[in-house]
């Protein structure tokens, strides 16, 4: 969001928002050192673990689990990301945690944020809980609080969202008939929640997700927020208060530049290769053999080629 916001500011404005914006965002180290990739430039192929959640780490609240669970995956052409979705009912293998005392164990991923603690020790487990999986080692991480979210939607005016298949919110009561449409921030979020009731459940519902973060980074752009240094402003502080980061020892700065040619256009959502099953009466998701391919491409330059072989795990955003 911010690299769309900056990217026509120039000179004196563009230092003085930068600095802004750093001191509005909380930084820690969410990164278990087994998960860090001793890697700390803005050089491509990058892997970013993004998790979604209503908790910051100071948050006293341990039961919290991670709702949202991404790894955006950036080419070393730097200009486009590739957002891959982790189905929360994955069946996993989660590390011991020294933070809560966790003993490690079989569960669902999401709730490897639980058994960390939350916060920082819960991002840590889960990025811990990835790599084990994947192999994947991370450039960077972030706590996205989604619910900081629907101020930035509100103050950006709405953004678009395209609803396929009728659902009724089990949160609010709200029906959402299909047919693209204006929403503001509690909207967007609450239909962006849903995924009982839909054809493919919890596969819908990371797809809207997808799709939520797509239509603010579209609106953003098409936006003249630049023409209204207030309102910029806003956005900018907003966007900032809904994030904790762990940047792997590269400045703000570095990162804005780095990534500048990344474009809202130039995203594509993935899901990971999974299939349900029941265990103990417990519905879980289970890797399908196609997950292996991408998760070796993500630690390669040849993402755009699994992309291209596996299209029905491509989402439409």
């Amino acid at each position: 969001m911010v690299l769309l916001l900056v990217s026509g500011v120039g000179g004196i404005g563009l230092r003085m928002l930068i600095h802004r914006y750093d001191r509005s965002i909380s930084k820690d180290r969410l990164l278990d050192p087994a998960a860090r990739r001793d890697h700390p430039t803005v050089t491509g192929p990058l892997n970013y673990l993004l998790v979604g959640s209503d908790r910051r780490p100071n948050s006293p609240d341990s039961e919290q689990r991670s709702d949202t669970i991404m790894i955006a995956h950036i080419p070393a052409s730097l200009d486009r990301a590739y957002l891959i979705s982790v189905p929360r009912d994955l069946l996993v293998s989660i590390p011991a945690s020294s933070t809560t005392g966790y003993g490690g164990g079989s569960d669902k991923i999401n709730s490897a944020f639980q058994h960390g603690g939350g916060g920082q020790g819960g991002t840590q487990l889960l990025s811990a809980t990835l790599t084990r999986l994947t192999g994947i080692r991370f450039d960077g991480a972030a706590l996205i609080d989604f619910s900081g979210f629907q101020r930035v939607i509100d103050l950006v005016g709405g953004i678009r969202m395209c609803v396929d298949t009728p659902v009724r919110s089990i949160h609010t009561n709200t029906q959402f008939n299909p047919g693209c449409q204006q929403m503001n921030g509690t909207q967007a979020l609450d239909f962006a929640r849903q995924r009982y009731d839909l054809p493919n459940g919890d596969y819908d519902r990371q797809r809207h997700q997808q799709q939520l973060l797509k239509a603010i980074l579209d609106k953003i752009a098409t936006d003249k927020l630049l023409t209204n240094p207030v309102k910029l402003d806003q956005v900018v502080r907003a966007v900032g208060s809904s994030l904790t980061m762990d940047t792997n020892g590269v400045a703000v700065e570095d990162l804005i530049f780095g990534l500048r040619d990344l474009r809202s256009d130039a995203l594509v959502g993935i899901r990971v290769p999974a299939y349900s099953e029941m265990v103990d009466d417990t519905s879980y998701e289970m890797l399908d053999e196609e997950a292996d391919d991408l998760f070796r491409s993500l630690a390669s330059p040849h993402v755009e080629d699994w992309v291209r072989t596996n299209p029905k795990w491509v989402n439409q955003i």
